[in-house]
């Protein structure tokens, strides 16, 4: 109670009530305090505050609740744990008494306030707790409460998830710079929970959403890509989740390349001439330690090598050896590490090490005696590598071998001549000889020295002491001493011993007698004719011939018994006497004393009587005979050594003898190819002994109106019946006659025999005049005289030759040919190997066998064009114009000739329409450094081969070579399209001249006024081609400058004036354009004009066109002539053409018209472009050949044609038979032997198209090559391949018949000799 009326507060333990918010509390409109549903949290102080303006007044009572019934002040709820962490159950109940509380599950009690199990304990608050919580304590808890008052529980389910944790933490990764890492982090967890990954570095979170570089893929991992040294660093894998965190740690190491080494120097070394010093300063290894070095060199531009493939780590130098003196070296290092091989240091300056003499021989000394005088000395220059600078040339000497005496020397001043001819020697005589180079700097080291022998000579002094004497009367016996050794002069062959009859000096009897090195020489002549005057001489013979006789001695053969008396005969028969009459012996064999005549009865020796007469008495009167008596008469010459040969013959005493009669009965047996028996009966004797049997057949021929020949005569054989007929031919029909003869004469002929024919038999002889000519480059002519009939031996279908033959340079078995056709006269060899030299041989045969063969014939194939590519080509750009080719030679079996160079042909790929050559003479480079090429242009290159015949395979693949960047040329076309007072539009093209890949342009501009230092620069991008330059200054005049960039630099700029003005207009055209004839050329013109009005507007660039005359169009020549030009060469035109040309210029506002063309200028004639084609050169008649061409291609004429020169020479070479040819050891010996004999030409009108000319007054069986060109009056065309022909062999052809208008006339047929050259050597060697 009070006034005013008081206000109520409500205070708990000090707490105002309406702070508690406790819905139980409700103040009451009468100022009480109702409490609901007691709970013993209720009991307590509680205040009542009254108070209003005149005081306050308070009051307070203890309330004590008890005996209250159990109340869950906070229920079990679900739970979820993760397996090994602690659980926490919570279950708060309020009551008085205060409840006991017990946790059961599925009836199993847990913990109480009197129950304890591990892992499970009840809380003050009534909670339960599991620690730790395993994965089967999951499932349903229940919280049961209870006091005096009453009882309740509340149950809550447990779940627990499997524990989260990393089971593949990442580990420490070292990787390569630019690779990708990937850092794992794999880990195993609940399905039931989601899992965040949280990747750190260096304890800073990574947020791979901020760069596509770091990515975290779906299972942990970290992927890095591109690595680089900023991803270095310590990595941390986190997972956060539901189940549990877990978290590991990495490093990650990014390694790379090495550096360059820096400041590379190279320096001479003082104490080795061949080395240098190389030194540099380590780079940065990479992140890994460097393993070692390698150092690199360049040799004369060459290709770079290592030189130094593993210098320590440690070394910051190295001493480079093993270099060549006079050659320029680059050097450049690089570092190796665990990744690799780092970039290369700057190339060192080029370093040229000093000339010093050749520091090895020449190698491969060949020496060869060439004539009986002279030494062919063949050598290769020393190794490429000890040449130690410019080979200058050859030092050769030489001096008796084995002798003390001083060197003779040549000097061979060119370094391409490999040989040398040592003439002036003596006869066979052995020399040594050594070869050195030399080369600026000095004579390098001889070689090892190498012994030849000039050639044999003949002998030049007789065999001494010759003596002579006849041993008997047909041998004459010679004691001789040799001549003197140093005048045999080769290898004594032998000796040979000469007789010839004093009254027949032609008639000479020639024995050989091999050397006998000891003592006194002796041998005989035999069969000589007896008691004779001979002339007798010894000479000494070597392999080239024969020395000088001994000076003649003249002997007799001793005396022999006679020969025969001739011609005995009988005269004056009468019944009692006859005169017997004969003749002087025909060989006498000595002085005829007298002659004996004896005479007896036939058959009686008893009855012989023997008279003596005087050599002078050749008949004798035999008197004192028995009439009709048959008596045998012998007559002998008597000489000093006894009685010769007897004629003897029967007659009867008073019967004269008459002619004998013909045999009869003629049978043929025993018939062989070359023989048959004939028995026959002899007919009437004529009453005296028969001293001759005559046999006659006819040969081949049977008929009665053929000749009979006299096959076989048998003497001294009265008594004959039978008769072996020799000699006959194989395979031949005879038929036989015969007739005998006694002292009266010869009877009739007998009646003839049967035919009969010879049996088969080999033949005897082979083909004759075999000869081999030159057919083509792969096939040889062979020409021989087929065997007559009579030399068939057999049946003629079954005739026929076989051809073997086989290359002179090798052991192979030979390869054999069959000509069926027995009349054939020639047979043509082909699918021979070019240039190569073959041994031939024939033999006839038949059915029976064959004959035997022929002597061995050479011939060569005719050089050739190379059949296959060099080998193993490559090319390195070595600058920005230059590319080097290396190659090795054409494999020797296709080289078919001798090499005489190399021709590189190469082209700019898509900028050059036909490729260009660029030729290496002789066969012994085989490289070639191409210079002046078109800087960073792709380069198609081919290398061939070509022998004077011509150009042989290209070599293939292409080769493509890039020629290395360069500062590129100025831009083009510069212009102003758009000028105002205050700016200006700058329009250009990129250079033509690029030499790179252009990476931008500069564009630079001041006024022309102001200093030439002040200029205003603009860089802009590689596709720009335009630019705008703004806040000029109006009517001035401005320098642009624009330059265009490549990797190498920015090259050189392209300048112009402009004006800010807006009063411009298009150029007028030139004027007055001119063509001095002075300055036209064959293939060039100079035009010069005079520019016209430039409209207010610099002129930037003229634009030429040129028209072929008559019906060419235009074409532009150039589009970039300068536009300060008055006058341009124009090149590449053809010679003897017509043109006219017209020009144009370009301001910034546009093209002028073009000018008036100029009056046609026609080219000056050039040579002809090309040779005549398809050259053919056929025998015509025994002294002429028949030349036949194609003309060349009108494109290739340059100028009026005028005619053709046909050159030919004669070739030694083959001249001879064929059984004669020069056999040579290789190809470069041949080309010596092709020398010149004459060289003559003629010149054929061509006002017509003539293409055929016949070369007539040449020598027979001689082989000549003919080469052709065609002339104007500027000069000749390069010459044709050459043809080969042999003069001797007519073709059947048709007379060449020319007349009218194409016929050609010979200008001149003057004896003409070329200039000699050296003969190794060109296209023209020997001409």
């Amino acid at each position: 109670m009070g006034v005013p009326l008081p206000t109520l507060q409500w205070y708990k333990d000090a707490i105002s009530i309406s702070r508690l918010q406790n819905p139980r509390y409700k103040v009451l409109a009468s100022g009480g305090l109702r409490i609901q549903k007691l709970r013993p949290e209720d009991s307590g102080i509680f205040q009542c505050f009254a108070s209003n303006e005149g005081g306050e007044i308070q009051t307070h009572t203890y309330l004590d609740v008890t005996n209250i019934a159990p109340v869950f002040t906070q229920r079990p709820v679900d739970t979820t744990v993760t397996d090994g962490m602690t659980a926490i159950l919570r279950c708060e109940v309020s009551g008085a008494p205060k409840p006991a509380i017990t946790w059961k599950r599925e009836n199993h009690i847990l913990a109480s306030g009197s129950v304890r199990i591990p892992r499970f304990m009840l809380l003050e608050s009534g909670g339960l707790q599991i620690a730790p919580v395993f994965i089967q304590d999951a499932g349903n808890y229940t919280c049961y409460a209870a006091n005096t008052e009453g009882s309740l529980n509340a149950s809550a389910t447990l779940t627990v998830w499997n524990r989260t944790s990393i089971v593949h933490p990442p580990e420490d990764h070292v990787v390569i710079k630019g690779t990708t890492a990937t850092l794992h982090c794999g880990a195993t967890h609940d399905p039931r929970v989601s899992l965040r990954y949280v990747w750190k570095k260096d304890n800073v979170a990574l947020t791979p959403s901020s760069t596509s570089r770091i990515v975290v893929e779906k299972d942990g991992s970290l992927l890095i890509s591109q690595t680089w040294s900023g991803d270095i660093g310590d990595y941390s894998c986190e997972i956060v989740s539901e189940g549990g965190n877990d978290s590991r740690m990495a490093r990650l190491e990014v390694i790379e390349l090495p550096h360059s080494p820096q400041n590379l120097l190279v320096s001479p070394n003082s104490s080795h001439s061949h080395a240098v010093v190389l030194s540099w300063v380590r780079p940065f290894d990479g992140n890994s330690p460097i393993l070692y070095y390698i150092v690199e060199l360049s040799e004369n531009n060459s290709p770079w090598k290592v030189h130094l493939s593993n210098v320590g780590p440690e070394m910051t130098g190295v001493t480079v050896s093993g270099l060549t003196p006079a050659r320029t070296y680059q050097f450049r290092v690089c570092a190796v590490n665990e990744v690799g091989r780092g970039q290369y240091s700057a190339e060192t300056s080029r370093l040229m090490l000093p000339e010093e003499p050749p520091s090895a021989p020449p190698k491969n000394i060949v020496a060869s005696g060439r004539t009986n005088q002279s030494i062919m000395v063949q050598w290769q220059p020393p190794p490429e590598t000890e040449h130690n600078g410019v080979l200058r040339g050859y030092i050769l000497r030489y001096r008796l071998a084995g002798l003390p005496g001083e060197y003779q020397q040549r000097n061979i001043t060119s370094p391409e001549v490999n040989y040398c001819l040592v003439t002036d020697l003596i006869i066979w005589t052995q020399y040594e000889i050594q070869v050195a180079a030399y080369n600026g700097a000095g004579l390098g080291v001889f070689s090892r020295a190498v012994t030849e022998y000039t050639l044999q000579g003949v002998p030049t002094a007789p065999p001494q002491n010759v003596q002579t004497e006849a041993v008997n009367s047909t041998t004459i016996q010679f004691l001789w001493n040799p001549p003197p050794q140093q005048f045999i002069n080769g290898i004594n062959q032998g000796y040979k011993l000469l007789a010839w009859p004093a009254d027949a000096p032609e008639a000479v009897t020639v024995v050989t007698i091999a050397p006998d090195f000891h003592g006194v020489h002796h041998g005989h002549i035999t069969n000589l004719k007896k008691f004779t005057a001979y002339f007798t001489s010894v000479l000494c013979f070597t392999t080239p011939g024969d020395g000088p006789p001994s000076t003649p001695q003249l002997v007799w053969t001793q005396e022999d018994k006679p020969g025969a008396v001739g011609h005995l005969s009988f005269t004056e028969i009468l019944d009692t006497s006859l005169k017997v009459s004969w003749q002087e012996p025909l060989e006498k064999n000595g002085i005829i004393t007298g002659y004996q005549i004896s005479w007896e009865v036939y058959g009686r020796n008893d009855s012989r009587l023997t008279h003596t007469l005087n050599s002078t008495t050749h008949e004798y009167k035999i008197q004192g005979l028995s009439s009709l008596t048959t008596y045998t008469i012998d007559v002998a010459a008597v000489t000093a050594v006894g009685t010769g040969l007897v004629t003897s013959s029967t007659i009867s005493s008073g019967v004269p003898p008459d002619l004998p009669g013909a045999p009869s009965n003629l049978v043929i047996s025993n018939i062989s190819p070359r023989s048959a028996t004939l028995q026959f009966r002899p007919g009437y004797d004529g009453k005296t002994s028969i001293s001759r049997w005559i046999v006659e057949g006819q040969v081949g021929a049977i008929g009665d109106e053929e000749e009979w020949v006299t096959l076989y005569e048998e003497e001294n054989e009265p008594d004959a019946q039978m008769l072996e007929i020799p000699n006959l031919t194989p395979y031949t029909h005879y038929r036989f006659r015969m007739k005998q003869v006694n002292i009266v004469g010869p009877s009739p002929y007998s009646p003839s025999s049967r035919v009969i024919q010879t049996l088969q038999a080999p033949p005897d002889v082979a083909p004759t005049s075999v000869t081999v000519r030159t057919a083509s480059e792969t096939s040889l002519r062979l020409r021989w005289v087929p065997l007559p009939d009579s030399q068939y031996n057999g049946n003629p279908e079954s005739v026929g030759y076989r051809i073997k033959y086989w290359r002179s340079d090798l052991q192979s078995s030979a390869v054999a040919q069959v000509v069926s056709d027995r009349l054939e006269r020639e047979f043509t060899i082909e699918e021979l190997e070019e240039w190569m030299e073959y041994e031939l041989q024939m033999q006839a045969f038949n059915a029976v066998g064959a004959g035997p063969w022929s002597e061995v014939v050479r011939g060569r194939t005719r050089e050739s064009v190379p059949s296959a590519a060099p080998e193993n080509v490559s090319a390195e750009a070595v600058s920005s114009t230059q590319i080097l080719l290396t190659w090795t030679s054409v494999p020797e079996q296709d080289q078919n000739g001798l090499i005489l160079g190399y021709k590189i042909l190469f082209r700019a790929k898509d900028l050059d329409p036909e490729p260009r050559s660029h030729i290496v003479r002789g066969n012994h480079t085989q490289s070639a450094l191409l210079a002046g090429l078109r800087k960073f242009v792709l380069y198609e290159l081919q290398v061939l081969a070509f022998t004077r015949i011509g150009n042989g395979v290209p070599s293939t693949p292409l080769i493509l070579e890039r020629t290395k960047d360069d500062a590129p040329g100025p831009p083009v076309r510069l212009v102003f399209p758009e000028v105002r007072l205050t700016s200006v539009r700058i329009v250009w093209q990129p250079p033509e001249e690029p030499n790179g890949i252009i990476l931008g342009y500069q564009i630079a501009y001041r006024l022309a006024s102001s200093s030439p230092h002040t200029f205003t620069t603009v860089e802009v991008g590689a596709t720009v081609r335009q630019f705008t330059a703004t806040d000029l200054a109006p009517e001035s005049a401005y320098i642009f400058r624009l330059s265009a960039k490549t990797r190498q630099g920015w090259g050189e700029p392209l300048e112009a004036t402009v004006i800010t003005t807006e009063k411009r207009e298009r150029p007028a055209p030139p004027r007055e354009l001119l063509v001095p004839q002075a300055e036209v050329t064959a293939r060039s013109l100079r035009l010069q004009w005079v520019p016209g009005s430039d409209g207010a507007s610099p002129i930037r660039y003229f634009t030429m066109q040129v028209r072929e005359l008559p019906r060419g169009e235009w074409q532009t020549y150039s589009s970039s002539i300068s536009h300060e030009a008055t006058a341009c060469v124009v090149d590449r035109l053809r010679p003897f053409t017509s043109y006219k040309l017209r020009l144009k210029a370009t301001n910034d506002i546009g093209d002028s018209d073009f000018s008036s063309e100029t009056e046609a200028v026609t080219t000056l004639q050039d040579v002809p472009g090309e040779p005549p084609g398809s050259v053919s050169a056929t025998p015509h008649t025994t002294s002429s050949v028949l030349i036949q061409w194609q003309p060349p291609r009108d494109e290739s004429l340059n100028g009026l044609l005028q005619g053709y020169r046909i050159y030919y020479r004669e070739l030694e070479y083959e001249a001879g038979s064929g059984t004669e040819a020069k056999t040579l050891k290789n190809p470069i010996a041949l080309h010596a032997e092709l020398t010149v004999a004459q060289s003559s030409f003629k010149t054929v009108n061509s006002s017509s198209t003539s293409t055929m000319c016949e070369l007539t007054h040449l020598k027979k069986y001689r082989r000549y090559e003919v080469i052709m060109t065609a002339y104007n009056i500027i000069g000749e065309s390069p010459a044709s391949a050459p043809v080969e022909v042999f003069v001797g062999e007519a073709d059947q052809i048709l007379s060449l018949s020319l007349s009218g208008p194409s016929v050609p006339q010979v200008m001149r047929a003057t004896p003409f000799l070329r200039p000699r050259r050296p003969q190794n050597l060109t296209l023209l060697a020997g001409w």
